[in-house]
């Protein structure tokens, strides 16, 4: 517990030079909570701020900050995706007015996703008056991907623990920067980062009834690709497991993974990557009961992977999986990825629905069981998707690839796609399923309302291409 007692402490206690002026910030936050409409958390000292926005909540300044993409060894590749990027997140109970100045033009200005119920007017060439309707996401784009700012506007926190409660059961990070690097989490552990706090680290959670939450930012970027303090940003190996309320800057390698684990719960978590490739979002491997609620996720690699990495334990299945409520961009590869990693005998039960994607690169819905790994029961609706004339939407197909141990295809059933809408410019957004053989082939794949830059999906359409080894193709409107 050594290591919980050094870091289970407010900033204060770390950087004694500026510990009042924390401190009574610390004690501003929470004074303003309690009577709360908007809440907003004084950035620490020692971080850089963005410059390229300004952002005031009802005339509180809201700190923004600033996100890379694209680090060394992979600058310089044919990618583009925008540069830099900025991000602020506050707090808010109500419908409210943002007044947000950028150093671009806001002629071109874009909201994303596209919410009828915020509101956005230009009071001159680089200041906006955004209204929000109360908690929600935004990408606002005044360039389309290139530099945008990225608002977490969250709903009040509840029940948040003060720095005098740390001890065996709760580490604590107050407002400031802090560069514990490995934070280890076993049973019956929380680590709560403080609104205002700048955690230089990665987190091993391994055990039973463990939780990870806040107002803070899980900062990665200070460690090149692949070489970070734990084996992700956050490794979970455990059961009733919840990580809600942070933002993640700049993983290093694969952000939120859970490995054998149960009853897993990612809830209103900020995941700000791009820097490196293989940043993927949320992986849950060989995992069951795991629920993806509320989040947004930019990143480099695919948004949310599910993988068979082992065939340990009594179950390696990875089923009922669910994500929802989401808003997702990803840069380079796929928003979702299944079967790539096959080792397991199953992987079923999947609900993906209410999400908005709002850029992407390679298919979005990639469904690619090797391995003899049965992939069914996967269900898409209500998806809202911005296209920008892409090739592929979706594709079903067992496969082999070089992830694979056992050079077999897997198995595809049951997948249905309900009330999903892409709209955007004008492209091919090719749905293509096909078998790999007589064996490993696809049953029951079925649409529902699915319309395509205006075109309704229908018997003949020609962006729908059926190879062989199909059976049991629907479409219905």
């Amino acid at each position: 517990m050594r290591f919980q007692k050094t870091f289970g402490v407010i900033a204060s206690t770390l950087l004694p030079p500026v510990a009042p002026r924390i401190a009574l910030a610390a004690l501003l936050v929470a004074s303003f909570q309690s009577a709360a409409k908007v809440v907003v958390y004084p950035a620490p000292d020692g971080e850089t701020l963005s410059t390229q926005y300004e952002v005031q909540a009802e005339g509180h300044t809201v700190p923004v900050y600033s996100a890379r993409v694209l680090d060394p060894p992979f600058a310089g590749k044919e990618y583009d995706y925008g540069g830099p990027y900025s991000f602020a997140s506050f707090d808010v109970s109500r419908p409210l007015e943002l007044r947000i100045r950028s150093e671009k033009p806001l002629g071109n200005l874009v909201v994303r996703p596209a919410n009828p119920r915020v509101k956005t007017r230009l009071t001159d060439a680089n200041t906006a008056i955004i209204t929000l309707p109360g908690p929600c996401k935004l990408s606002i784009e005044p360039e389309g991907k290139k530099g945008p700012l990225l608002l977490f506007a969250n709903s009040i926190e509840e029940h948040s623990p003060r720095a005098n409660e740390a001890g065996p059961h709760l580490i604590y990070f107050g407002p400031g920067v802090h560069r514990p690097g490995k934070i280890t989490l076993t049973n019956n552990q929380s680590l709560y980062l403080a609104g205002g706090a700048v955690v230089k680290g990665g987190i091993l959670a391994e055990g039973e009834n463990i939780r990870i939450f806040g107002r803070g930012i899980l900062d990665s970027s200070d460690w090149e690709w692949t070489k970070g303090p734990t084996p992700h940003v956050v490794s979970i190996r455990g059961t009733n497991v919840e990580v809600s309320g942070i933002t993640i800057r700049g993983a290093c390698h694969w952000t939120i993974v859970s490995r054998n684990s149960r009853n897993v719960t990612v809830r209103n978590v900020k995941i700000c990557g791009g820097r490196v490739q293989n940043d993927d979002g949320i992986n849950p491997c060989n995992s069951q009961d795991v629920r993806i609620t509320d989040c947004f996720i930019r990143s480099d690699d695919d948004c949310v992977a599910l993988k068979g990495l082992d065939l340990s334990g009594a179950n390696n299945h990875v089923e009922r999986i669910t994500v929802e409520k989401c808003i997702l961009w990803c840069d380079r590869a796929r928003i979702f990825l299944l079967g790539h990693e096959s080792r397991a005998a199953f992987m079923r039960n999947i609900t993906l629905r209410n999400l908005d994607i709002i850029h992407y690169s390679m298919t979005p819905f990639l469904f690619e069981p090797g391995e003899e790994m049965r992939l069914q029961e996967v269900s898409i609706e209500n998806i809202r998707i911005h296209g920008e004339g892409q090739d592929s939407l979706a594709r079903l197909k067992p496969v082999v690839n070089q992830y694979m141990r056992t050079k077999v295809p897997g198995y595809i059933s049951d997948i249905h796609f309900r009330n999903v809408v892409l709209d955007g410019s004008p492209g091919p957004y090719r749905i293509q399923i096909s078998g790999a053989d007589e064996q490993h082939d696809v049953r029951t794949v079925s649409f529902e309302n699915v319309e395509i830059a205006g075109e309704k999906l229908a018997d003949g359409s020609k962006r729908l291409e059926v190879g062989p080894h199909v059976s049991g193709v629907r479409i219905g409107n």
